[in-house]
């Protein structure tokens, strides 16, 4: 949930770290601190607030010279957010410094038995215990840094990334991992440390990304050493060389991150299918699937995990596996599923879904998974994260990175890479005739287009947004594959804006919901022309005449809803198992304007964070 920043070489410290902090802010933004040395003195600073509130408090207080640094953006786990809690943490001696993300479990029976051997402690974190773990084992046995953190982190249980250092060796910090990300960039005679490749990518383009529970020693002048800390064996690095650049990870003369992603749509549903798909030949490439098809072919059902907007993503693809393909799928919140004793056999096909590649749950349901002797397949967006090692095969969204904390970019890609999945598998077991799957082929290369097109009711959007900007309550109700869009809109509305918003399917409004239909609930319906049409049509009737306000999404050139709805939102037409990728997109306008309107911020809002890498 964190967001670390390292530093350690030839240039000023300071100012990457500042600059990393902010472009990791989505990862936290309750608190957060920095630390750097000089070589013969550590300054440091640390708030409750964001990152620019550090970056005024520092520049007043302490001294920014020094080649090495720490900074922290935190997510509050243990202790409330405040200056004291805030990381980085030093030992009690003063010697170590310390900056982590995740959770250490056990950090209260390790916490009293050093009270009891003499130590204080400032904060209420687990990681100002974890600091001190550290002291104690580098005293008691009389070993350097990189031993100690090893034989600490071996008493722990939980997760971490950490980066620590001790101001007696000013050319070294020890990093390491289990379950939160971590990677080491490599320049000439410097080295970068961060929770992902964006704060150092205009530096160096060569990276390591840390395997669970392995740590390194990073020494100027010298290669890094890797070790495994459970047994002390040598890991050896795997550099890669990373395809981000600059450009994508700035607002481009967008006001917010969430708007910018919402409009890079088009490209990304693009790129993601580009190259594996060509209608004209009627071919899907996969090498994740085509390696692998004959456990798709013989499944017997494809389990889906997921958490919050990869879940929905994975309800949609629900509903195409079963309609294209004829597989039987179960979609589970993984949250719940490693946790319920799921039956699980060698003949299932687990599918994993993240953005990030680093959610927690998601990343122990696919270790479950394994253990029971299941195929799993990881569908995320961030090249060399824990899911896409994890797995035993992939594919990647190629989403480009998606920075505000409220995802949309990365729900139209997850459902293109998964319908590109459906729809081959279903060619390849022949339960889809030859005419409907060229069609659908076609359908799909036209759907960037088509988002482009839809995000032209910006405008229309944004009027309707004003009118609705102060409801305290708002219904969502879609039927079929736009059931899950439904429930995505709510989210979207709830996580920005904090308006209380509740998806359903729409039949399922007589049987709860319709109570709390009157003229101040907004009722936002998706009314498309494919699938069920006439049903959801009863349905508006049936809210109408309980004078409640309908926003309607149909298809171009509707009018049977237009009579009904008090506000309606077009969008082209094509395949209903396609719709989603369009419907979605006025959703997430609607979500985005009235959280503008409404004064939150759109990127980072509170108690959120992007990648959740704690349970």
């Amino acid at each position: 949930m964190c967001g670390i920043v390292g530093y350690i070489g030839h240039r000023d410290a300071y100012p990457i770290i500042i600059k990393g902090l902010q472009r990791l802010e989505y990862r936290g933004y309750d608190s957060a601190g920095i630390v750097l040395f000089d070589g013969e003195n550590t300054s440091l600073s640390k708030t409750k607030g964001k990152v620019e509130d550090l970056k005024n408090k520092a520049e007043t207080t302490i001294s920014t010279n020094g080649k090495l640094g720490l900074g922290h953006t935190r997510w509050a786990t243990h202790g409330v957010p405040n200056d004291v809690n805030s990381h980085p943490h030093y030992s009690n001696s003063g010697d170590l410094v310390i900056i982590h993300n995740g959770i250490i479990e056990n950090y209260e029976s390790i916490k009293k038995a050093l009270i009891k051997r003499g130590y204080s402690f400032q904060s209420d974190t687990d990681t100002e215990v974890l600091v001190n773990l550290i002291e104690e084992v580098k005293t008691k046995e009389g070993v350097k840094l990189g031993k100690a953190v090893q034989i600490a982190l071996n008493q722990v249980v939980g997760a971490y990334a950490i980066a620590v250092f001790d101001r007696n060796k000013p050319d070294e910090i020890v990093v390491a991992k289990l379950g939160s990300p971590l990677a080491i960039g490599i320049g000439e005679n410097e080295y970068f440390i961060a929770s992902d490749a964006s704060p150092f990518i205009e530096f160096t383009n060569n990276a390591i990304y840390l395997e669970d529970e392995e740590m390194a020693i990073v020494r100027i002048g010298k290669e890094i050493k890797l070790r495994k800390i459970k047994d002390d064996a040598i890991a050896y690095p795997n550099i890669l060389e990373l395809q981000l650049n600059l450009e994508e990870i700035e607002k481009g003369g967008y006001e917010h991150f969430m708007l910018k992603e919402i409009y890079e749509q088009p490209r990304a549903i693009l790129d993601t299918y580009r190259g594996r798909l060509n209608a004209d030949k009627g071919l899907i490439k996969m090498a994740g699937i085509d390696q692998n098809l004959e456990k798709f072919l013989n499944a017997n059902r494809i389990i889906i995990v997921a958490c919050g907007t990869s879940w929905h993503a994975g309800l949609v693809a629900e509903y195409i596996f079963e309609d294209l393909a004829r597989i039987p799928v179960e979609v589970e919140y993984a949250s719940e599923f490693r946790y319920r004793n799921p039956v699980i056999t060698e003949n299932d096909v687990v599918i994993a879904i993240s953005q990030s590649g680093e959610t927690a749950d998601t990343l122990a349901a696919i270790k479950l998974a394994k253990e029971r002797g299941a195929f799993v397949f990881g569908v995320c967006n961030v090249v060399g994260s824990s899911i896409a090692r994890e797995t035993h095969a992939g594919a990647y969204t190629h989403a480009g990175p998606e920075i505000g904390v409220a995802s949309t970019k990365a729900f139209t890609t997850q459902i293109t890479v998964l319908t590109l999945i459906a729809l081959k598998l279903a060619n390849e077991k022949g339960t889809i005739s030859q005419p409907k799957y060229h069609e659908f082929l076609t359908e799909l290369e036209s759907i960037p287009a088509k988002v482009e097109k839809t995000l032209q009711s910006n405008a229309i959007v944004k009027q309707i947004s004003e009118k609705y900007k102060d409801s305290t309550n708002c219904l969502y109700l879609g039927r079929g594959y736009n059931f899950p869009v439904a429930l995505e809109g709510a989210l979207k509305l709830k996580e920005i804006s904090y308006i209380h918003a509740e998806g359903y399917p729409a039949a399922e409004m007589k049987h709860g919901p319709i109570a709390l239909i009157d003229e101040q609930m907004p009722v936002i319906v998706i009314a498309t022309k494919k699938g069920h049409y006439e049903k959801v049509v009863s349905n508006i009737q049936e809210i109408k005449s309980r004078n409640g306000r309908i926003i309607a999404i149909v298809t171009e050139g509707d009018e049977t809803v237009k009579e009904l709805a008090d506000h309606v939102i077009e969008v082209p037409e094509t395949s209903e198992g396609l719709s989603p990728l369009l419907t979605t997109i006025p959703l997430q306008l609607l979500s985005y304007h009235i959280a503008v309107m409404r004064g939150c911020n759109v990127d980072q809002p509170r108690n959120l964070a992007k990648s959740v890498t704690v349970e």
